[in-house]
Order: structure tokens, then sequence, then C-alpha cells
């Protein structure tokens, strides 16, 4: 090749060159490529002027560290690094970049791998564009929809969820309650002589007012519950997961408490009470406008009973819970006063008729020498958290009446005490267990702590640790109702017992039910595997004694030798005088 024509293909190079260049920078994105390493070889001059450079050329060798974007710069150089070792392009990546003044902006990005022609990667080559703009506009366009959604489902007042809301919602507890077969609350709740603040102190103070009331229900409800507005001075109200009416009266009871405080509205004191009624799914309807019709209904009875207070939809429930909250009420005094007395029921060898254990039971009078049954009352300890004081009074009384047996030298065996499950739980209840023996001279190897099985199966290796801690103190310890709470062979190993009591319901039916019979026999068989002694509860007939017996259980408590009795004829027993 001569020199004319070199000289030619030089000038024709460069022509190409300034060509792709003023190409490159002329397209309306930026543009750049960089080595193995991460370091620019180069760009266009709309990427270099991001860069905050006067000079395509003062960009070659420089790294992400070095650009206004170096905050985001460990985010890029990962990306690089998953784009060299997999060989895969990344398109249309949405990103952050800080610009050369500081300022936030979002870019769309693609980085494809540079690769030559016998297919390695040297480089990458990437453009964005600046999508700052449009993602404003998303943020702006969403947060119009969100308001003009809240605007359709709100009540513009109070911002409550409205009635269009209100119903999805009660719509999903529903059925959210028909499958875990569990109850749902629906309140109706009205302002008491509302029309008349609004005729007296105008329509802004009217306002004012249910605004105020929104925020004080509110304030009372669990997080799970939902309030709502009806319209007007009326308010709707959900209680999701109900297990019993006496937690959505709770909780009512706590909302018209808020109100006993005066509103003050510009200068003045105004005074609202509440008429609240109550409907329970599936007890009183089993649709979302059914409940809320029959919520309505029961208000207008609060309204016609003189306002300023509650009903439920039948008035059964509302007789019941009235009841309840009477029984709660004194059963708090009761414990205060401890006025209970402890009933005994001896388990007897069947063999030879010896005495070889007591069970210890609770009794409670109403003072006019009727007995309140342990099935009505116990329950109502469990769910109030009354079961601690009380349970910690039997244990104390339980003790002190040992200790006197064998200091008038009589041997009853071990006294079982029932446990719940909520004093189990309790952080300090080995503490308090080991501050009774003490207190009262009980030696532990005289005690039984009685357990159900249904209740130690709802958290087993919570249990174990805890039965554990008691089988250490010296207390022997056994499963009441065994059979009844379906615990694993597993478990059952490892729980550190030392009796199974078969529940009286397989003892009953012994004498004419085949099914109860083997389901005896396999406890029978299980308890001597594991070498445990079984006692089985609610023996009444010689028959059900003598199958008992021949099967292998020869502790027998029942009705067959003795119905609960108070301390003293329980002595007498002891000492043979019956």
């Amino acid at each position: 090749m001569d020199h004319a024509e070199q000289k030619h293909l030089e000038q024709e190079i460069q022509k190409e060159s300034a060509l792709l260049k003023t190409v490159i920078d002329t397209v309306p994105i930026r543009i750049f490529w960089k080595d193995l390493e991460s370091r620019y070889l180069g760009a266009n001059k709309l990427f270099a002027e991001d860069a905050n450079l006067q000079d395509v050329d003062q960009l070659i060798g420089k790294n992400d560290y070095d650009m206004p974007w170096k905050n985001e710069a460990d985010l890029y150089r990962k990306m690089d690094k998953d784009i060299i070792d997999t060989g895969i392009a990344e398109l249309n990546i949405e990103e952050p970049l800080t610009d050369k003044e500081g300022k936030h902006k979002w870019v769309s990005k693609f980085k494809v791998p540079l690769i030559d022609k016998n297919g390695k990667t040297f480089g990458i080559l990437g453009a964005y564009m600046d999508i700052t703009h449009k993602k404003e506009n998303e943020k702006n366009l969403k947060l119009q929809r969100d308001a003009l959604e809240h605007q359709a489902y709100h009540d513009t007042l109070t911002g409550l969820p409205n009635r269009l809301l209100f119903l999805d919602r009660l719509n999903q507890y529903i059925h959210k309650a028909h499958r875990n077969k569990q109850k749902v609350a629906v309140l109706f709740i009205d302002m008491d002589r509302f029309k008349e603040i609004n005729d007296s102190l105008g329509h802004v103070f009217g306002d004012e007012a249910i605004k105020e009331v929104a925020q004080r229900i509110e304030g009372q409800i669990r997080e799970t519950d939902t309030i709502g507005r009806f319209g007007g001075d009326e308010f709707i109200m959900i209680f999701n997961d109900i297990s019993d009416p006496i937690v959505v009266v709770n909780i009512v009871q706590k909302i018209m408490q808020s109100m006993h405080d005066p509103i003050m509205i510009g200068g003045h004191s105004i005074y609202v009470t509440l008429s609240i009624g109550i409907s329970i799914y599936p007890e009183d309807a089993e649709t979302a406008d059914d409940l809320l019709k029959n919520a309505d209904a029961a208000m207008y009875r609060a309204k016609e009973d003189g306002r300023n207070t509650y009903k439920f939809y039948t008035e059964d429930m509302t007789q019941k819970v009235f009841e309840r909250i009477a029984l709660e009420s004194k059963l708090r005094q009761s414990i205060k006063d401890e006025n209970f007395m402890l009933y005994f029921q001896p388990q007897i060898n069947g063999k030879d008729n010896r005495i070889m254990g007591i069970e210890t039971l609770i009794r409670w009078e109403d003072g006019h020498k009727n007995f309140i049954s342990p099935a009505t009352f116990i329950p109502v300890a469990e769910e109030t958290g009354l079961i601690i004081p009380l349970g910690q009074w039997i244990l104390r009384s339980g003790m002190q009446q040992i200790v006197k047996w064998h200091a008038d030298g009589l041997y009853p065996g071990r006294l079982a005490i029932n446990i719940s499950m909520l004093q189990l739980q309790k952080h300090d209840f080995i503490s308090i267990l080991e501050m009774l023996l003490e207190e009262t001279g009980c030696q532990p190897q005289w005690l039984e702590i009685e357990v159900t099985e249904s209740q130690i199966m709802k958290n087993p290796e919570q249990m174990i640790l805890i039965l554990q801690k008691i089988n250490k103190l010296g207390i022997s310890l056994s499963i009441d109702d065994f059979g009844t709470g379906y615990s694993s062979l597993s478990y059952l190993k490892r729980f550190p017992i030392d009796t199974l009591k078969i529940d009286q319901s397989f003892v009953k039916d012994l004498s004419d039910n085949e099914e109860d019979k083997a389901i005896t026999k396999a406890v029978i068989a299980l308890a001597e595997s594991l070498n445990l002694r079984v006692i089985a509860e609610g023996v009444e007939t010689e028959e059900q004694k003598s199958f008992l017996v021949s099967n292998g259980c020869i502790n027998i408590q029942g009705y067959l030798y003795a119905k609960p009795m108070p301390a003293d004829e329980m002595e007498k027993m002891l000492r043979g005088s019956l």
C-alpha cells in the first residue's frame, strides 16, 4: 500500500470514528462501557455531564466510587460482577442514582456483556435514561388512587370505615369464623339524644361530638376489632374470634366508661351516653345483613330500656351475661374473703378397701346453704385469671390439712390437688410452690399435682420443662381425664408422671359399651408398660369396679366408696369410724 492509499484509509477511519462519536453523543440516552474491573473505558457526552466531567477522556480509568453516585457504587459493582460471571445481560432495571447536584433520581438501565470473536467477555456496555419524572407521575397517580379508594371506603368526617368497607370486612370475618368454628360479635352503637346537641348547638358542634366519640370508642377496642361509622350518630363494630360473650361485655363496659367525662367543644361541656345492641354469629344470624339488622333491633331495646346501656339480640343472652357478671363480682369478693371450703374424696384399693390417697375438691356456698357447682365458677375463674389466687388458696389449704392429718397420726396417702394451666404457666409458680411447702411444713412426698391431659397437650414442650421442675421437688404428678386429650406416646414417655387417671366418661358405660372397655383395657396396659400407677374415677357400681380390678386397675375413686366430703368426715373415714 503506497503512502497516498494509507493516508486515505486513515482519513476514512477518522471519519467513521467521528461519525460513531457523533451518533453516540446524539442519542438521547447515557451510554458507557467498562473493563472487567468495572473501570470506565469510555462514554457519551450525556454520561460525562452526569458524571460532572468536562471531557469524556477524563472518565477513562475511573470507577463508580469516583462518581457523584458513589453511594450506589456497591450496588453497581455487584451487578457488573454478576454479568461478567454469568454472561447474561440485565435489561430494564430501575435503579436509584445520585446526580452531580446530589439529587436523587431514578433511571432505567440495561447492561450487556462485551464479548470478543472468541466468545470471551472483555467488558460491559451499559445505557440508561432518566425516568424520575415517570416515577413521580406514578407515585402521584397512586396517591390519587389511594385517596379516591379511601374516600370510597371511609367516612369523611371520622376517617373510619364506612358501611361498604364494614360489610366487606364483616363478610370476611364470618367466613373465617365459619372455617374455624368461632364466633363474631356485631355491635350497633347510637349516641343518645344526639338530636338535642344538633338542635341546641348546631351541626358543627354535632360533628365535633361525633369525632370525639369515635376516637374514644377506638381507644378502647382491640387491634383485631373493626369500628365503622354507619351514618349520622350511629357506629358499627365487629369483634372477631370471640370465645365467650363476656369478652364483648368487658369491652362494651370500657367503651361506656370512656364516655363518663364530658366532651369539651367551644367552651361547652357535652355529656354523651351510648345505647348499644349486640348480635352474635352464628347464634343470632349467619349473614352480615341479618347480624346488622339484629344488632340494630337490640340497640332499640337498649333505648327503650332507658338508654346508656347495652342489650344482646336475645333476652336470654342478656340475662346470662348479667348473671355471669354478677357471678364474677361475687367470686372476686369470695376469693378476697377466702369464702371457700375443701372437700375430699378417697381413692381406694379395690382389693383390700384401704385408702391409698385423697383428691382435693373445691366447694363454694352461695350464702344460702346452696353450693355453686365448680363447673359453673371454675371456667369464670379461668377466663378472668381469678384461678391464680383461688388455686394458691387451694394449694395452701390442702397442704395445711394433710400436715394436720399427719400430726394427728393419720396417713391418708398422697393428697391430689388439681392445678390449672394458667397456674402452671406463671413464671413464679415453682417458687410459690416451694414457698408454700416451707410455710405449711408439708412434705413434698405427701402431694400429687394433677393436670388434665387436654391442657398439657396444648403446649407439650413447655409443659415437660415445668413438670420436670415440679418432679424435682419430690412431688408426684398425675394426668387427669386421660384418654380425652389425644396425647401421643412419644410425649407420654417424656412427661415425668407417676399416675394416669382413666376419665369417668369411659368408666360410666363399662357394663355395656365394648369400645369403652377396649379403651380402658388399653390405658391400663399402657400404664403398666410405662410402670405408672393407674386409677379410675367415677366408679359407681360393683360391676364397674370388678371389671377394673380384674383388668389390673386396683385404684378406685367414686361414689361406690364415698362422695366428696368435708375434712371432718374425711378424718372420721381415715380413723375407720365410717
